[in-house]
This record gives C-alpha cells, structure tokens and sequence, in this order.
C-alpha cells in the first residue's frame, strides 16, 4: 500500500527508539488490505529489530496467529474503523509492564490517527486528479460547440445589411463568445498541474483589460446592458437601463472588475426577482445600483445571501449556485468598494421604485472606478 513519506517519517518518531531502549526486540506495523485485494488482511509496510532480524510477511508467518506471552497487538482504529495493527514482541528475558504497555497503546493510538489522516489525504489526493482529468476533458469538449458559435454568427455576420438592425445582435454573440473563451481558458489552466497566479489573472480570474486599446467604463458596461436588455425582452419583463451618465463612466479601467459585479448582480436579479417584475441598472454619482421592483427580500435573508453558497427562501427551487453575490461583494471589497441591499429603491434615485430590491455598488469620491483603490 502507497502511504506517504511523511507517515513513515512520524512512525519512525514514534517507534523506532522502543527497539534501543524498551527491551522490545520486533516491532511490525501492519496495514488491513483494500477489501477488494486478494491475499492476507494484513499488510506489513514497516518494521524495527533489535538484532537486524526480518519478520516475514503475514502470510508466511507461521507463528503470527499463535498466542506467545511476549509478543502483543494494538489495533490501529480511528473514527471507528480498524486501520491494522501493531505487532510488539518483547525480549523473552523481560516481562511486560504497565508503564510499557501504557506506551505502546499512546503510540498506537497516534498512528492509528495519523494513519486515519493519510489515508484521506491520498483518496483526496484521487479524486483531485480524476477531477482534473475529467475538467480538462469537458474544457477540450466545450471547445468545440463554442468555435461552431463563432462560425455560425461570423456567417450572418457576412450575411447582413451594414445598416440592418441585426447586427449589434450578432455582434453581441461574437463578444459574448470571446468572454466564454476566456473563461475556458482559465478553466484550462485549472486543470494543469499548477494553479493559476493570482496576479497574472486579476481578481476576475481573467486576463486584464482587453486586448487591443484601453477600454473605458462605458465599453465594459454597454455588452452587459444590451445583454440584459435581450433577457428582459425574452422572459417578457419590463427593463430600464441608466437615464443619466455620470463623468466616472467615460474613465479608462484597467480591469474588468466593475463589470463583473454588475454582471452577477443583473443575473441575480434577472434570476431570482418573479416573473413580470421590472430590473434596471441605475449609474449614481459615485456608483450604481441594480434593482427590481419584487418583494423585498425577508429582513433575517439580508446578510446571509451574501453568504457563499447562499440563497434566500424564493430561490431554493431555482437552479443557482449561491455564488453570484458572495462574488460580487468579495471583488468590491477587493477594490475598497461596498456593495449593499437597499429595499427602498426610490431613497437612492426619485424614478426608482419605492418598493423592491436595489444592490448598490458605491466607491469613495475620490476613488477612480475603473482603477484599483
């Protein structure tokens, strides 16, 4: 069985001065076998001698199962289960004590647990890697479909009118699946066998900026907006995007930060508000604020959705992950950012609702939005 170095490296701590000072001539320490191996249930995987002899394995041991008055077992256990064995034979000239015995059940008992904590650091260790094996086959495989979805609307790209009104449609795929690519590239990069830096990613987990120029707070904001307008449009919900433009949205961003709060926050709100509810997008001066005019969200359920893994008592029979506003609020603070609920939309703009759920994003004044604070 394949334990690691440093198992046996705590095992030696422990056992291998008994030989030199206790008057013990063989200590064995034994493993039970995996249920589905054939052979002896006991594997023997170390050893110690007082005189340089080899205890033989146990299934060639003729005498391992015959009682000997200086020979005793301590069963290795730990939460329950029997991990092995450990096998102490006493110098025939010495007899057993208490203060001996006492030992050698403390030793027992350590290495029954740290065998406990090996063993789960290896099956972990398992599954990680079929998990990075089966991460980097779903990355190869979405590949694929996702190069088809560039094809297909460069094709209808070609296919339209310069000034048909399909375009920033088609356009907003082609962005869409640019910022796909991104993200299974990052994915990628999970499966290898080094994770990705932090500080080569950003905070988003994707390369920074874009790639050609320096993208403003207005070309970052303006996919999100199209793509919310089209979700409101399709689940038949009114939608309102911003009616004044503060200066700090015409500011160049270093970063995709801002958009990717307010992405999550306009999922969440396109996600988990009913159906037939309004969702809007409100630029502030010195921040922003996404709202829908539902039920305000229970009062003891304010705090805790921000909670990863989360979800307040209306979503738990959507499909959700609970991650979108623990990530939202973790990138704010990231930046020296809040990101609060307000169920009074109407006390952050007159036009807004006076009833519903507003998330806003705000930022000291003299912080510069697109910029790390």
């Amino acid at each position: 069985m394949q334990l690691t170095d440093r198992f046996f490296e705590f095992t030696d701590q422990q056992l291998a001065d008994l030989t030199a000072k206790e008057g013990i001539q063989h200590l064995g320490l034994y493993v039970s076998a995996p249920p589905n191996q054939q052979g002896p249930p006991l594997l023997l995987i170390r050893q110690w001698s007082a005189n340089e002899r080899s205890l033989p394995a146990a299934d060639a041991d003729p005498y391992l199962r015959l009682p000997h008055q200086s020979r005793r077992w301590y069963p290795l256990q730990d939460a329950g289960l029997i991990l092995g064995a450990l096998r102490a034979d006493l110098d025939p000239q010495q007899s057993w004590n208490l203060s001996l015995d006492q030992r050698m059940r403390r030793s027992a008992a350590a290495i029954s647990h740290a065998l406990g904590r090996d063993l789960e650091c290896l099956q972990l260790r398992q599954e990680l890697s079929q998990q990075n094996d089966q991460l980097r086959t779903l990355v190869h495989q979405l590949r694929n479909p996702l190069a088809a979805l560039r094809t297909y609307a460069q094709l209808l790209m070609r296919r339209l009118e310069a000034d048909s009104s399909h375009r920033p449609l088609v356009e907003g795929m082609l962005s869409e699946q640019r910022q796909l690519g991104q993200y299974i590239d990052v994915l990628d990069d999970l499966g290898q066998q080094r994770l990705p830096q932090q500080e080569s990613l950003g905070p988003t987990l994707l390369p920074p900026g874009p790639a050609e120029g320096e993208a403003t707070m207005r070309s970052l904001l303006m996919p999100l907006l199209e793509r919310a307008e089209a979700t409101a449009s399709l689940q038949g919900r009114p939608w309102e995007g911003p009616q004044e433009w503060p200066q700090w949205i015409d500011q160049p961003s270093q970063d995709g930060t801002i958009a990717e709060i307010v992405a999550n926050l306009l999922e969440n709100a396109f996600r988990y508000s009913p159906a037939g509810c309004s969702v809007g997008l409100c630029l502030l001066p010195d921040g922003l604020c996404v709202w829908d005019d539902g039920p305000p969200i229970p009062i003891e359920e304010r705090e805790m959705i921000f909670e990863r893994g989360a979800r307040g008592s209306t979503g738990q029979d959507r499909a959700g992950t609970g991650l979108g506003l623990a990530l939202a609020r973790s990138l704010a603070e990231r930046q020296g950012r809040n990101l609060s609920l307000c169920v009074e939309p109407t006390t952050i703009a007159p036009d807004l609702p006076a009833e519903g759920n507003a998330f806003i994003l705000n930022w000291p004044a003299e912080t510069t939005p697109g910029r790390a604070a």
